[in-house]
């Protein structure tokens, strides 16, 4: 069976073209759709700093963190909050140590790639961002 419709190869042929996602989508189907775009997705986590966050370590990225912790603990009430202040003092060390105990990562209290990605994936399931209507 093949797909008469969008193809992998013609694809990326009409993106090494400059084409744009949507202009590959509306080459293949037409503009009799309607293509919802947004600029901006709030509450969705932004990605790894490229850092590891420790004692000392302070800025948006820590506040997110924070941020994300204290969601997190709504439903692990175990996590104590912090403030979110952007300041990862030993507060933050001591939060992002009982999430990792919980989540069986090591306990080190700093926040390195897998950690980060655990409280991305967890924030995301806790606060049900990633349901229609939420």
């Amino acid at each position: 069976m093949t797909c008469a419709g969008l193809s992998q190869w013609g694809s990326m042929y009409l993106a090494e073209q400059g084409y744009s996602a949507i202009e590959i989508i509306r080459y293949y189907y037409g503009n009799d759709m309607y293509i919802n775009t947004a600029d901006i997705i709030s509450g969705v986590p932004s990605s790894w700093p490229g850092y590891d966050l420790s004692l000392g370590s302070s800025g948006e990225k820590v506040r997110q963190l924070q941020t994300q912790l204290n969601r997190i603990a709504r439903n692990y009430p175990a996590i104590p909050t912090v403030t979110a202040d952007g300041i990862y003092g030993p507060a933050t060390a001591n939060a992002v140590r009982v999430f990792q105990g919980i989540f069986n990562l090591p306990q080190t209290g700093i926040t390195d790639y897998p950690t980060w990605y655990e409280v991305s994936e967890i924030y995301v399931g806790v606060s049900r961002i990633s349901e229609p209507g939420s």
